[in-house]
């Protein structure tokens, strides 16, 4: 009988994180050891790193792990040069803004690099086989988080706290576990095959997949509960903090969750102390705050998210947003590329997302099907390559992904409101759009100047907590010296880099003002483009397959 199973192109982006990307291949590895999947897997890792010697690193790690039995070819900048030149005089200018100028193939972005997978991609003969292709990306794992305690542990057979039938686990901090719990290729192929669904869309857990741009307000309501509750209690008493926690559902680090259909009461979230071996409240609070820092990488340390096991196929349900670290497309689907991608923005994914749900309808799904997401290295506390973050001799600087932040929300839900009737092909005019796109950014900056007063409040509320006289991290303990120096100093640095992102002159909110007017006439000119960018990338589509060998 003919194997009817899919075959799975695995796409991984990649930038200056040979780390990270060889954390994620040996996780795929190891899957594959855990769950064998009788069609062909293979992996293609695409190049987008600044440091020719990171370019080197990645090549070699996709040598290294072929030789160990997986397939993986590196999509270096040279074959990506060579792809656009593939497409000729007249299709290569045309597409420059989702694929690139061919130039500049360095940090170009996720969304171009992972359109340029798309032509590599429609280049493959498939051999008469069904194909899967799922992208992700370079700091994320083929396994997921479980809370050792509590709800998360539910529905798991367990002997000796491994999920039954795992081969390997890696216990990460106390009442967390990373299993590989899931077989994904197994659960993928029978969606696909048993359902209508063209583009799937799984989810992560672990560090939250948004910048901290916009989880800092329901951080700072953690942290002020925290140090709050802290203040009342004996610092030399055992600690108190490894109750399991509320779990964190979907958008719950969000701080303006409401606008993407989220309701209900947003209670704060109590910080799950990691700390192992007797320890008191005063070990507890030096912790917390050598994690502080953490926040400003992508780490969200109060609001983590845990795998909740169900079956995959009963979990499938219409979606809207594409989480671009985990999403599959059929081998039919490859007309999906990744739009505005020459404008940088955040919220790529649920751009896309929303343009999908209106177009693809009950074929554009979710599933059950998260992935690991581990924003930061644990011997550093800090992400191997974090684009949109500098370091000053001040302090923390995010201006550059803040305002990529703000006019990605933007691009959002101004695709929102336009598609919200389904496709609008080329009947979009100049002034609906501009209008549009006006009235979403006026009502944005609105929310956005709330958040940042709210913001300002916490952080002056934090500010008279952590300097109160009679606070018991004030003074010295007897015969330790002043160990809680570095507490204060670490929530002073916390606090500064908070205020230096919501003050009214913030470099942040100059930014997004100065370029507010550029970047609101590129959203029009992208909007009103797509429908002939479309055209063009079917166009450039079928040179590619005509190329197939």
């Amino acid at each position: 009988m003919a194997d009817t199973h899919h075959d799975f192109v695995i796409v991984i982006p990649v930038a200056d994180r040979p780390r990270q990307l060889e954390a994620c291949l040996a996780s795929l590895a190891q899957l594959r050891r855990t769950y064998p999947y009788p069609g062909r897997v293979s992996v293609l890792v695409a190049e987008d790193s600044l440091m020719p010697e990171n370019c080197h690193r990645h090549a070699a790690l996709t040598r290294q792990f072929s030789r160990g039995g997986l397939t993986v070819h590196h999509l270096g900048q040279a074959e990506q040069a060579s792809l656009l030149a593939g497409l000729g005089p007249e299709l290569a200018p045309a597409l420059a803004g989702v694929l690139g100028d061919g130039v500049h193939l360095a940090r170009k972005g996720a969304a171009i690099t992972r359109n340029l997978a798309y032509l590599w991609l429609a280049r493959q003969p498939d051999h008469g086989r069904r194909r899967l292709y799922w992208f992700l990306d370079s700091d994320q794992e083929f396994r997921v988080s479980v809370a050792t305690e509590g709800y998360a542990t539910e529905g798991y057979a367990t002997e000796g706290g491994v999920a039954e039938g795992v081969t390997e686990v890696y216990a990460t901090e106390v009442g967390e576990t990373l299993v590989y719990a899931l077989d994904y290729f197994k659960e993928l192929d029978r969606i696909f095959r048993t359902t209508p669904t063209r583009i799937l869309t799984g989810k992560v857990v672990g560090d939250p997949p948004v910048s901290p741009a916009v989880m800092a307000a329901t951080f700072l309501e953690d942290v002020l509960a925290f140090l709050e509750e802290m203040a009342a209690l004996d610092p030399e008493a055992a600690c108190t903090f490894h109750d399991p926690g509320q779990p964190a559902d979907d958008a719950a680090y969000h701080d303006m969750a409401d606008l993407f259909g989220f309701r209900g009461e947003r209670p704060r979230f109590r910080f799950r102390c990691p700390l192992a071996g007797p320890h008191d409240h005063a070990d507890c609070l030096a912790e917390f705050a050598r994690r502080l820092p953490r926040f400003f990488q992508g780490e969200h340390p109060t609001r983590r998210s845990y795998h909740r096991p169900g079956d995959a196929l009963a979990s499938v349900q219409p979606a809207r947003t594409i989480y671009t670290g985990n999403y599959v497309l059929g081998a039919d689907a490859l007309e999906w590329f990744v739009p505005f991608a020459q404008l940088k923005l955040r919220m790529a994914g649920p751009t896309l997302g929303r343009i999908l749900k209106a177009e693809l309808g009950p074929a554009f799904v979710s599933a059950n099907l998260p992935m690991l997401h581990r924003r930061t290295e644990d011997h550093t506390g800090e992400a191997e390559c974090r684009p949109g973050l500098e370091q000053r001799d001040e302090g923390v600087d995010l201006s550059d992904e803040f305002e990529r932040q703000f006019h990605g929300d933007v691009m959002l839900f101004s695709v929102q409101r336009l598609w919200a009737d389904g496709a609008p092909g080329a009947d979009l005019s100049p002034d609906q759009v501009a209008e549009t796109v006006a009235a979403v950014a006026a009502h944005l900056r609105d929310r956005y100047n709330q958040r940042q007063l709210r913001a300002r409040a916490l952080v002056g509320q934090l500010r008279g907590g952590l300097e109160a006289p009679g606070a018991w991290w004030q003074g010295a303990t007897a015969g330790a010296g002043d160990r809680f120096a570095p507490v204060r100093t670490g929530f002073r640095q916390f606090l500064a880099d908070m205020a230096r992102h919501f003050d009214p002159e913030a470099p942040a909110w100059q930014r997004i003002d100065a370029l507010s007017a550029g970047r609101q006439a590129d959203i029009v000119t992208a909007l009103l483009g797509h429908a002939r960018t479309r055209s063009h990338w079917q166009a450039a589509l079928a040179r590619m397959r005509s190329t197939q060998s």
